[in-house]
């Protein structure tokens, strides 16, 4: 389908619209593919706020509002062009929409895109070429078969990237990956051992020490978050296998002001490390961001920091002394509360609103809330959680900007 542009301006002018109206009303534009329109206009809803570049171009075509849900973020993609160097020649294995084709592209020196789904290749080319990326080749292959069948069709590629399927039968979502597709124990042995950089984009939602038993060779792992959201897990395997105590271990939050915090640590390293636990809250209280939790540095975090934990369970932290490069959100405590049920027939008339969190909590937010009658928002953060001993208790705290 090209993009006329009739087509275009009809995507402006309706970019608010029910889609579904717009289908049912298609016989009152006689000169528009309304049906391919409405698809268009859903799909860059779904790519709004995640690929703006793409989304200001009103010349990208999306074969599916499915790939547009499913494809990577800007800053996300961004980030993968680290992972490789200028001059490397790349093989996205699972090409998908192109977004994480697209800005490898920028940083390669070639690309080549490989989709066994014929329109997702029409459409790639197309986009491709409306963005400016003149180093990328369209294979329209499936990648299993490729890599069986005709491995020199990747002769010189020395970077490999996937980004398999995540959706089982019925639409259900897969995590493992045995799971996805194609199937990632299957196709491994096929990817490594011949020297090349093999980057798999995977789930947030699975576990880190089952990948690396899964999949051997590993050696880096990248636990991506934006805005304190865990969005991608991505594993790095090279030329030389590194034992698993050796995997490094790279946690990245973009936070909503734009900051990078990172925090770098060895697998081995965790489970070696030894934590300090307090036995009172201290002037400051750090919960650390969504990707250093994900991957697990609990003891990590209080050994490099010099902070004390809270409880074995309850990963938050606590210190005298103020540390603003801390990589998560960082609170001075006000007061600190023995919770029992007294307390909770008393405490709204001095906290009346707050931004309630349970971290190894007997109740949740919404259970707290009814039994305090502490209504949502305001400046303050309220805490419920347990220190060693089993003591619970509400920490009263406001957040410091990071």
């Amino acid at each position: 389908m090209k993009i006329t542009e009739r087509l275009k301006a009809f995507i402006r002018e309706h970019a608010d619209d029910d889609v579904l109206q717009l289908v049912l009303n298609a016989s009152r534009y006689k000169d528009v593919d309304v049906r391919f329109a409405a698809g268009q206009i859903e799909a860059r809803r779904r790519i709004r706020g995640k690929l703006p570049s793409w989304y200001a171009s009103d010349c990208v075509i999306y074969p599916s509002s499915l790939a547009a849900e499913q494809c990577s973020s800007e800053q996300t993609a961004l980030y993968k062009q680290r992972l490789i160097e200028e001059g490397d020649s790349v093989c996205d294995l699972t090409g998908g929409l192109g977004v994480d084709a697209y800005f490898l592209s920028l940083k390669a020196k070639n690309l080549t895109y490989v989709e066994r789904n014929a329109g997702y290749c029409d459409a790639a080319a197309h986009n491709m070429e409306q963005l400016g990326a003149q180093n990328i080749r369209i294979l329209n292959e499936d990648a299993v078969t490729l890599l069986r069948n005709n491995p020199d069709a990747l002769s010189g590629m020395n970077v490999i990237y996937l980004d398999p399927a995540r959706r089982g039968s019925g639409e259900k979502r897969a995590f493992a990956p045995e799971d996805c597709e194609p199937d990632l124990t299957e196709l491994w042995p096929l990817l490594c051992g011949n020297g090349r950089k093999i980057i798999v984009k995977l789930s947030p939602m699975l576990d880190i020490s089952s990948l690396l038993s899964q999949l051997p060779a590993i050696g880096e792992i990248h636990v991506v978050s934006v805005g304190n959201e865990c969005r991608e897990l991505l594993a790095v395997a090279g030329a030389s296998r590194v034992a698993v105590a050796d995997v490094q271990i790279y946690c990245i939050n973009r936070t909503t002001s734009g900051r990078e915090q990172f925090f770098h640590f060895l697998y081995g390293e965790e489970k070696a490390a030894v934590a300090a636990f307090a036995g009172e809250i201290g002037r400051y209280l750090y919960e650390p961001n969504a990707s250093i939790l994900k991957a697990g540095a609990c003891k990590t975090v209080s050994s490099r920091y010099g902070l004390e934990k809270l409880h074995a369970s309850s990963h938050l932290y606590t210190s005298n002394a103020c540390l603003p490069s801390f990589a998560g959100r960082v609170f001075e405590v006000s007061r600190v509360y023995r919770f029992d049920n007294r307390l909770c027939r008393s405490l709204s008339a001095q906290i009346p609103r707050a931004n309630v969190a349970v971290r190894n909590f007997p109740l949740s937010v919404d259970e707290l809330r009814r039994r305090t009658h502490i209504a949502d928002g305001g400046d303050i953060y309220l805490f419920a959680s347990t220190l060693s001993g089993n003591r619970k208790i509400l920490i009263e705290c406001r957040k410091i900007p990071t």
